[in-house]
């Protein structure tokens, strides 16, 4: 009898590995947050930086979508970059999503816990870290912490990279306009994604003084959109230091096979 792709999926995340990693998710053995020096560009960051990665759009048991604006990025997803590559990784990955999705007060908790342990470490060393919370997702943490732990992570922990003040520095990628609306100036930097058909919300990032990635097959353009277009992948930071330009990202996983338009073919 042929297994059917529900089946599959179902097996994936009830797989041993998985359990086994949920429960060191739980009982602290394991952290939410991983150590930016394992990504390829964010090791060229000048600040530590500490990434949240989950598994993106719907690949959960629920069938929930922490990519709520996952379209044509969907197959080409950097869920498949990198070390996302490797099975071990990417059941990690399904690990904490399935801890977040199955037991979200919990997993608040935790991850408050683990932020307020880097911004003591932050005030202790005088020192600034970054965080990605969004490594692989697309969800309003700043929000949701809040609403199930009561802590607003941008006043308790948060600093920008240009203050004298230690403490972390929050950045992420978007595709949801109205996050960079919501965050436009506080200490939250967002950079907003392009897919095809978004260049108005584009334009309007870019307004709000937000960067704009665009991922591109090969040489990165001067200019694309008529906004200025930088290196993109020489650093994450590279989005905290420059204001409304286009952050050029080359395609890498499964997007340089992408045909859809989410990545930009040279003209």
């Amino acid at each position: 009898m042929q297994t059917t792709a529900p089946q599959i999926a179902a097996d994936r995340y009830s797989s041993d590995n998985v359990k086994s990693l949920l429960g060191k998710l739980r009982s602290k053995v394991n952290k939410l947050l991983s150590d930016g020096s394992t990504n390829a560009k964010t090791v060229k960051n000048d600040l530590k930086t500490f990434i949240l990665y989950l598994a993106p759009a719907d690949q959960n048991s629920k069938g929930i979508n922490i990519c709520p604006a996952a379209d044509t990025c969907k197959a080409p997803c950097l869920f498949t970059a990198g070390h996302g590559a490797f099975n071990s990784v990417q059941a990690a990955r399904i690990a904490r999503t399935e801890f977040y999705i199955l037991h979200r007060d919990e997993f608040a908790r935790t991850l408050v816990n683990e932020l307020s342990k880097l911004y003591t470490k932050a005030l202790n060393t005088g020192a600034k870290y970054a965080i990605r919370l969004n490594g692989t997702s697309d969800l309003d943490f700043i929000a949701i912490l809040k609403n199930r732990t009561g802590t607003d992570i941008l006043d308790t922990f948060g600093t920008s990279v240009d203050s004298d003040r230690p403490g972390l520095v929050f950045y992420d990628y978007t595709k949801l306009i109205g996050k960079v609306r919501k965050y436009a100036g506080t200490n939250y930097t967002l950079t907003f994604s392009y897919q095809p058909g978004n260049l108005q919300e584009c334009s309007e990032a870019l307004s709000l003084g937000a960067n704009v990635a665009a991922v591109f097959r090969d040489q990165l353009p001067a200019v694309w959109a008529g906004s200025p277009v930088i290196d993109g992948d020489s650093s994450d930071i590279e989005m905290l230091t420059n204001k409304a330009k286009i952050l050029g990202l080359k395609a890498k996983g499964q997007a340089r096979k992408d045909r859809s338009g989410f990545v930009i073919d040279p003209e």
